[in-house]
């Protein structure tokens, strides 16, 4: 059986409604990243840090997996099918994935400020300050924040170097350490780029670029590969 490794972005979630940080009307216009997604943040005002991930956490809540997400479930029925996804929601999940990798953490766990093993599903949508761990210190969102390190990258350019075919959906590739796992692949591994606004200067080998929505390639993308 190949192997298929997708590497997704804020781009797939988008048509769910999930509103990204980089788009015109993305998150980073309301807040600064350094107000909102460091540890300095944290440090400075918690109350702000946990009401910004408290309000992504319920807009969670409220929407639903959308065609690409489902189009990629698909792909598990002729396929090993490895997601690595850069996006802290859980919709590949519900879509019904069964191998996610996910690189900057999940917004629906929690972890403690003093040992990032002790991780929580949260209940419902809402942390609050003075919310603790077995530990006694407060929990924290299990998010990946600008300038701390990424743990799952290691294990992801391992599924990385497997791939017989690799998939980019939904991501500038502008994103490290995620941007690189594209040259983890085999350069003889077959490689899709899917996202309306891909450049056409990619020096990779094998490389097909599809500029279209997440929703309206990967279903087209996908039926082809079913095909074959």
């Amino acid at each position: 059986m190949k192997t298929i490794v997708v590497l997704t972005g804020a781009g797939i979630s988008a048509e769910s409604g999930i509103r990204t940080f980089r788009d015109s009307d993305g998150l980073w216009e309301e807040h600064h990243v350094e107000d909102v997604a460091t540890f300095e943040a944290w440090q400075r005002n918690q109350e702000l840090v946990l009401e910004f991930y408290n309000q992504r956490r319920k807009q969670l809540y409220e929407v639903q997996p959308n065609a690409a997400h489902y189009a990629l479930v698909e792909l598990e029925k002729k396929f090993n099918v490895q997601i690595i996804t850069q996006n802290v929601d859980d919709l590949h999940e519900r879509a019904g994935s069964t191998n996610v990798l996910h690189l900057h953490g999940e917004l629906k766990k929690v972890r403690s400020t003093v040992d990032e093993n002790l991780i929580y599903e949260l209940k419902g949508w809402e942390l609050k300050k003075g919310d603790l761990c077995e530990k006694g210190s407060q929990l924290r969102p299990h998010i990946v924040w600008f300038g701390e390190a990424v743990p799952q990258i290691v294990p992801a350019s391992r599924l990385a170097e497997k791939a017989d075919i690799f998939m980019v959906i939904g991501t500038s590739m502008n994103v490290y350490p995620a941007a690189g796992l594209l040259s983890y692949a085999p350069s003889s591994c077959i490689k899709y780029l899917i996202d309306p606004n891909a450049k056409d200067n990619y020096y990779v080998r094998n490389l097909s670029i599809i500029k279209e929505k997440a929703g309206i390639g990967i279903p087209l993308l996908i039926e082809e590969l079913l095909k074959d």
